[in-house]
């Protein structure tokens, strides 16, 4: 009785290791993706607690760097084992946004304001950043629409926030910001009609 039950356990450990499922997706080397321009100096000409609120929605809103990473780190991580070389390049875009949300969060300081997960808005309230801001499809094809959609946006905020902030050293890291969210586009593009 008890050799049946031992190689019962064998026979269950090797079943166990033939239905094991491995990622061999391998993520080294992956570097942010970016537009090959340099960062202009992140400085501030005055504290301005109004402008850093604006920075706080770029930073954590429901359009912002902080939705950016969160939706292409978990579209990457979904895409990773059947798709490699896509998930490879949703990780790099994802590395980039990081880079933005830190030159953001340097900003906001740097004008007063507090770097949290929490944007001001407009009518001075405030709203902690949440997963429900993400767009999170099932196939391929509609992540990247979605992403594209998510970029569009953050550049029409982007644009708009310039508009009202009157910092040209504030407005020059956003313009190169926008650079990037525009080269993503035009990478998530090529990469849609590749699939």
């Amino acid at each position: 009785m008890q050799e049946s039950m031992q190689k019962d356990r064998r026979l269950e450990k090797k079943q166990a290791q033939n239905d094991s499922r491995t990622n061999s997706c391998s993520f080294a080397g992956v570097r942010p993706i970016m537009a090959d321009l340099p960062w202009p100096k992140i400085r501030v000409k005055a504290p301005n607690a109004y402008y850093a609120d604006l920075l706080s929605v770029d930073y954590c809103g429901s359009v912002s760097e902080l939705s950016a990473i969160a939706q292409y780190i978990n579209n990457e991580n979904r895409l990773s084992c059947e798709r490699c070389p896509l998930a490879k390049t949703l990780l790099g875009i994802a590395m980039a946004e990081m880079m933005h949300l830190e030159k953001l969060g340097e900003l906001i300081w740097l004008l007063g304001g507090k770097v949290s997960y929490t944007a001001k808005t407009c009518n001075g309230r405030q709203k902690l950043w949440t997963p429900e801001y993400l767009t999170l499809p099932e196939k391929a094809e509609r992540m990247l629409l979605a992403d594209m959609q998510a970029e569009q946006a953050a550049i029409n905020q982007y644009r708009m926030h310039i508009r009202v902030i009157e910092d040209e050293c504030v407005d020059a890291v956003l313009e190169r910001i926008i650079k990037d969210e525009e080269y993503h586009i035009m990478l998530l593009e090529t990469l849609m009609r590749e699939l």
